[in-house]
């Protein structure tokens, strides 16, 4: 694993800016990887990851552990959470990483005399140590065959809008095949025309 001054000025290039929020994702993922035994995750395809937030943090994670959506090795839900889970497929081994919000409390006691808030966090929370800026727990993680990177093993068509649903994606309801959104609505509305 890079020096945690490298990962952050790798993660403050792709993000654009270091910001508390990378400094607590950078932090987030070398604890993550750390916890379930991979030591280079750049180079280590055993790694998967679930990011629960659209922030500043979860720039971070992707830098440090190579993990991208496009290649299915990062998994988003939109939870609002500053967390992230981290999986070593070879072991099994999973681990949940939660930022703490009462480290917000502490930012003082690691940053005296810096005024500005967001400078305070930012050097806090490089320092701070593990137990008081993050909670871990283990868990266990359900990957299925079609969660994993390579080209879609399965392909139907939505009963509803017809367009097509990748890897098991599709919803049962009352006899028919569903998208997720034709199923419990989406995030777009068709407009009438």
């Amino acid at each position: 694993m890079k020096p945690l001054e490298d990962l952050f000025r790798d993660a403050q290039q792709m993000h654009g800016k270091l910001c508390p929020g990378q400094v607590i994702g950078v932090r987030m993922a070398v604890l993550g990887c750390a916890s379930v035994g991979i030591n280079d995750p750049q180079r280590d395809r055993r790694l998967r990851v679930w990011v629960e937030i659209d922030r500043c943090a979860t720039d971070a994670v992707q830098v440090v552990t190579g993990c991208k959506l496009g290649r299915r090795t990062l998994k988003f839900y939109d939870y609002g959470k500053m967390a992230a889970t981290f999986l070593n497929t070879e072991s099994g081994r999973a681990v949940r990483v939660v930022a703490r919000d009462d480290a917000r409390s502490r930012v003082g006691a690691y940053a005296p005399g810096v005024g500005d808030k967001a400078e305070a966090q930012l050097a806090a929370y490089k320092v701070m140590p593990d137990q008081e800026l993050f909670a871990t727990m283990p868990v266990a993680v359900d990957l299925t065959t079609y969660d994993e990177p390579g080209h879609p093993l399965k392909r139907v068509f939505c009963d509803a809008c017809g367009e097509g649903i990748n890897d098991n994606r599709e919803v049962q309801h009352d006899g028919r095949l569903l998208c997720r959104p034709c199923a419990r609505g989406g995030y777009y509305r068709p407009l009438s025309e």
